[in-house]
């Protein structure tokens, strides 16, 4: 049973809006770390050099915050309480609202002052969100908020996936809260099967460079010699495995007021998005995470799903 510290920190954490809080000890993540370096010996990261730096970090916590002792980690609904215009261009249910950055690093600072309530002020706190060489599905794994599924995403057996992950590195020793969850995937492969590029070539394991959210994001250069019909309209990010999987039939509309898509982004349809100039964009996404993308590269994803066959 978790102490009264721990007891409560969870507490608070629903009562924020969590879905989800799970407290981990720091240790180095032995099978993370194989699975990881294996995936990089492939050459799976295409152009993302940045996931080669800071390995060590990304392992073993205490070396990227030194003096680290517990790891809270949460996660935060942002599945859609509608798809928008279904006849237009798709981007990732992700990018409805405003930057999850923003979002879920202010209720985790709200998650830190409460605990300070109980603690006294601590020195060596750190909050990450998608950010920072952590590996966030691993931690959230860790302590029971989800299973990695074959489609390599963070899966709730009653929630589903939809979630973002955020933590809070602690310098005190806080009593552990929630084990691993077996994996639920049994033999469905549906994730596997609906991936248009074959970016999910085997259970587990994920090659980037053929992946579409990887290709309108992250991969700066061009893309043409790609058949864009496997796109399936999409123009930043890709949902389509995460539609697929059967545990997503338990998600639930969230109740984040700024994750809400505003009556513009509402409006758009296929036309509009290829008159997207650089004043519109950033008028939308200035607090998006789709500026990760930028103008450019929206604009080179938008004519590349576009052309003619």
């Amino acid at each position: 049973m978790p102490d009264s510290l721990s007891a409560s920190i969870v507490a608070e954490a629903q009562r924020i809006g969590f879905d989800g809080c799970g407290i981990s000890l720091p240790d180095f993540l032995e099978t993370d770390s194989k699975h990881v370096e294996h995936w990089l010996a492939e050459g799976c990261q295409g152009t993302m050099s940045y996931l080669e730096r800071n390995r060590e970090k990304r392992y073993d916590p205490r070396l990227l915050v030194e003096g680290t002792k517990s790891i809270i980690s949460v996660i935060y609904n942002y599945f859609p309480e509608e798809k928008l215009n279904g006849n237009s261009y798709h981007i990732a249910k992700y990018a409805y609202g405003a930057d999850y950055h923003e979002v879920v690093k202010k209720r985790l600072k709200e998650l830190l002052e409460f605990i300070e309530t109980k603690t006294g002020k601590l020195e060596g706190t750190r909050l990450f969100v998608d950010s920072a060489p952590v590996l966030d599905r691993a931690w959230a794994a860790r302590c029971g908020l989800g299973f990695i599924g074959k489609n390599t995403s963070l899966i709730h057996p009653k929630k589903g996936s939809f979630f973002f992950i955020g933590h809070i590195f602690l310098p005190i020793q806080i009593e552990p809260v929630g084990k691993l969850i077996p994996n639920h995937c049994g033999t469905c492969t549906k994730c596997l099967d609906t991936c248009p590029t074959g970016a999910l070539d085997r259970p587990f394991h994920i090659d980037a460079k053929r992946c579409i959210s990887y290709l309108t994001i992250e991969h700066k250069g061009s893309i043409n010699d790609i058949d864009s019909a496997n796109f399936k309209d999409w123009i930043y990010g890709c949902d389509l495995c995460q539609d697929a999987c059967p545990y997503n039939r338990f998600s639930t509309a969230n109740k984040e007021p700024l994750f809400q898509p505003s009556e513009q982004l509402k409006t758009m349809d296929k036309t509009k998005w290829q008159q997207l100039n650089g004043d519109t964009f950033n008028e939308m996404f200035s607090h998006s995470a789709m500026k990760r993308a930028g103008f450019e590269g929206l604009k080179r994803n938008i004519e590349f799903i576009s052309q003619e066959p």
